[in-house]
């Protein structure tokens, strides 16, 4: 065959699957990416859809993707050849496996290394991206934690984490009495379904309309706090394995597996009531002068001395030695590890050696310790996380349908097949 001539298939496989505002899409790139989701789908056990769902739902996925790189190329936002070696390295290391393992274990199952590293690049890119447009726009105030505390700490204590399946059966912006009646029917019946026994993840494949569709609805793990408004009363009381009846929200309607649930567990830490004398060492005090002044100062105390006189007279720690060296209670990591290491190893009502740090040369005296319930600390750490996360997912599920609302969006699978 002549080289000028078209091979068979050629056109078919460049023909335009979408048109999306100056871009488009066609069915080598769409095909590209379907056989990266191939092989997750077989990972996760669930059954292959028909490949018109299968297309449809991965095309979606794409058309969000090429929305977001050229928002991306508007902004400047770049991802260097440095990060992504960087990122491809670390996946590697992940899976015990060197770049080069990697890279065999990858084309073995059927995926090219340059269509993996275009979608790690495409990854990083949307994340960057999202963190600019949505995350680190988001505040979360201290009343914010307290109310959210008020209202749903025992979602945090009684269940530390939730592991959710999804769902979603869609409705248009304004729909009519007949298609929410059509949807709901369609929910309903995929319920009972699933009750029957139905495999969740094969059906979220085949049938959802979610994001999270193509990994079987697999939501991940949630902290309490952080799971999704509508479905919060749920996570709280769904079993382990629990299909829920459908929910409805302007999006659609919803249902939700309970897959796993993990329990808190009790977080009690060793707390140390200490003080200190610090002595910085600079162009005129050496390590030796201060080791030999705290050394005579140790002494001083030994035999009888008040240890907080001494350190406001001495202590070149100007935050503790007007409080007589007081630390108050310190946590674990709370110091620097030379001086954790130091304290740590001291009985109560003794008084270290000279020990160095980053910070200069000190003494440490123990004075109390105790076991000390640290969950609140650690409740207000989670709750932040928890709304943060709260708060991105709903924003960036706003943002994301905002920029496919505003784009132009033409699909042309049906005529590209």
């Amino acid at each position: 065959m002549s080289a000028v001539l078209a091979q068979p298939g050629a056109e078919e496989l460049d023909a335009i699957v979408a048109v999306v505002n100056d871009d488009v899409v066609v069915r080598s790139e769409l095909s590209r990416e379907v056989s990266l989701v191939l092989p997750q789908l077989r990972q996760q056990g669930t059954a292959e859809p028909p490949r018109a769902q299968l297309e449809k739902q991965v095309l979606d996925r794409l058309i969000l993707k090429r929305l977001q790189r050229q928002r991306a190329k508007e902004l400047g936002i770049e991802v260097d050849e440095a990060t992504l070696n960087e990122a491809l390295t670390n996946i590697a290391g992940r899976n015990n496996l060197s770049l080069e393992e990697l890279q065999t274990t990858l084309e073995a199952g059927g995926i090219r290394f340059a269509d993996f590293r275009e979608d790690t690049r495409t990854q990083i890119l949307t994340s960057r991206l999202q963190s600019q447009e949505v995350v680190n726009k988001i505040t979360i105030t201290d009343q914010e934690i307290d109310r959210f505390l008020a209202k749903e700490s025992s979602r945090l204590i009684e269940r530390e984490q939730v592991r959710l399946q999804h769902i979603l059966v869609a409705l248009p912006e304004n729909p009519t009495p007949e298609q929410v009646k059509t949807a709901e029917a369609k929910a309903n019946r995929l319920v009972a379904q699933l009750r029957q026994g139905a495999d969740f993840g094969e059906m979220a494949v085949r049938e959802s309309d979610g994001r999270n569709a193509l990994e079987g609805g697999d939501l991940g793990w949630f902290e309490m706090g952080a799971v999704p408004v509508l479905i919060g009363d749920l996570a709280i009381s769904m079993a382990e394995g629990e299909i829920s009846n459908p929910l409805s929200n302007s999006s659609g309607f919803h249902i939700i597996k309970m897959r796993e649930i993990k329990g808190a567990a009790a977080q009690n830490v060793t707390q140390t009531k200490a003080r200190h004398i610090l002595i910085r060492t600079n162009e005129i005090v050496s390590d030796d002068d201060a080791k030999r002044r705290l050394a005579q100062l140790r002494e001083r105390i030994l035999g009888g001395e008040d240890f907080a006189t001494l350190a406001r007279a001495h202590s070149d720690d100007t935050g503790s030695a007007l409080k007589g060296g007081d630390l108050g209670w310190v946590n674990p990591g709370d110091t620097v590890p030379e001086f954790e290491e130091a304290m740590t190893a001291l009985a109560i009502g003794t008084t270290s050696e000279p020990f160095k740090s980053s910070f200069g040369w000190h003494l440490v005296q123990v004075q109390e310790r105790r076991s000390q319930d640290a969950s609140i600390d650690i409740l207000r750490v989670k709750a932040r996380e928890a709304l943060q996360r709260r708060k991105a997912e709903e924003a960036t599920e706003e943002w994301l349908r905002r920029l496919r609302d505003e784009a132009y969006v033409e699909i042309r699978l049906d005529q590209a097949s």
